[in-house]
């Protein structure tokens, strides 16, 4: 029976988790004055963002590696997606699954230089490699169409033998962009839980005693900055379909900020918390845009921005998560004084009875 429980308590947030995206047109749909498709394009923009910052989590959170460049490999993945469906014809998964193994490639190779670097140096040259990629866009524009970027990319597809499923509308790709993340958090979890996560904490808490204890560094590091590059390509795949046209713009290092705030709101380490963080931000995002006060304050999301970070880092340092972890133990603790309570109540009137 502890064991069900157990099995029952881990199981438990999927399956919330999977009532929520199956019941969530639904409830849009029964809401007077919602715009169901533009809010499911919003949460699915969301869902996109938070494959990024579960990628970055491990990376930063589990392993204690920072990067301010990420919105660099995100660029990777949504242009070599772009290209290979718009120029090579590829179908959409398969142009996705590449695209995500090279900017895997690509996060293995920065992590070579990181062996050497650590704290503000791996930032900044994080940063670099961040600034850096959209001026690569821009420079290769007969690839990558410079500054005006690449537009009218095909539709989402998956075939599944004889018959093909196109992803034409918001709720069909608020699926997919649903269906992707639960496998990569998943997928995440398990690592973290695995041998491999274990080497990733003992690099975070201290290189020198991972080293004693016979964890390898190199093989690690390059490993943590492959899969965090992973997901970020492939979420960038997704991205680039989702809105049907990319441009050097989408990819500032603004962007890589709000992935690390993500990540940070939601809690250092917490895979819910980093959706839980990219929910948030996206959907704060678009309600600031619509405020009167921005067409005299365009900036004011950035500010906004770093106010979230400050007061995250001096009042939530555990972020979200950290917030949901002490409730948590709260109630457990007041469910065994309770339960001890009541023991001794049964004591006290077994031993009046006796008497």
């Amino acid at each position: 029976m502890r064991w069900l429980r157990t099995r029952g308590r881990a199981v438990a947030p999927y399956g919330l988790g999977l009532a929520a995206v199956l019941l969530l047109p639904a409830a849009l749909g029964a809401i007077p004055g919602v715009a169901p498709g533009y809010v499911l394009y919003l949460v699915s923009l969301a869902l996109v963002y938070a494959m990024v910052a579960i990628g970055l989590g491990i990376l930063i959170g589990h392993t204690g590696q920072i990067s301010l460049g990420h919105a660099g490999f995100f660029a990777i993945g949504a242009y070599a997606s772009a290209l290979l469906t718009l120029r090579a014809g590829l179908p959409f998964i398969v142009a996705v699954l590449v695209a995500g193994s090279v900017s895997g490639a690509i996060g293995f190779l920065l992590g070579l230089p990181a062996l050497r670097l650590s704290g503000p140096y791996l930032a900044v040259a994080t940063l670099g490699f961040g600034l850096a990629i959209p001026q690569l866009v821009v420079w290769q524009g007969s690839w990558t169409g410079g500054s005006s970027g690449l537009h009218s990319l095909p539709l989402a597809s998956l075939p599944l033998g004889a018959f093909t499923i196109v992803f034409r509308t918001d709720q069909d790709y608020y699926y997919l962009a649903a269906a992707v993340l639960i496998l990569l958090t998943i997928f995440a979890r398990n690592v973290v839980r695995s041998h491999t996560g274990r080497a990733f904490v003992a690099i975070r808490d201290s290189e020198i005693a991972a080293r004693a204890m016979g964890v390898d560094l190199v093989r690690y590091k390059t490993t943590a900055f492959a899969l965090s590059a992973l997901y970020a390509g492939i979420a960038g795949g997704l991205y680039a379909h989702l809105l049907h046209g990319i441009s050097p713009e989408d990819f500032t290092v603004l962007l890589s900020v709000d992935f690390l705030t993500m990540i940070v709101l939601g809690g250092l380490g917490s895979v819910g918390g980093a959706l839980s963080g990219a929910l948030l931000l996206t959907f704060l995002q678009n309600a600031l845009t619509r405020l009167p006060v921005v067409h005299d304050f365009k900036n004011l999301y950035i500010v906004v921005l770093g106010a979230i970070l400050i007061l995250t880092i001096a009042f939530l340092p555990q972020g979200l998560a950290g917030v949901v972890r002490s409730v948590r133990q709260g109630s457990a603790a007041r469910v065994r004084a309770a339960a001890a309570r009541a023991d001794q109540i049964v004591e006290l009137g077994e031993g009046s009875g006796a008497r």
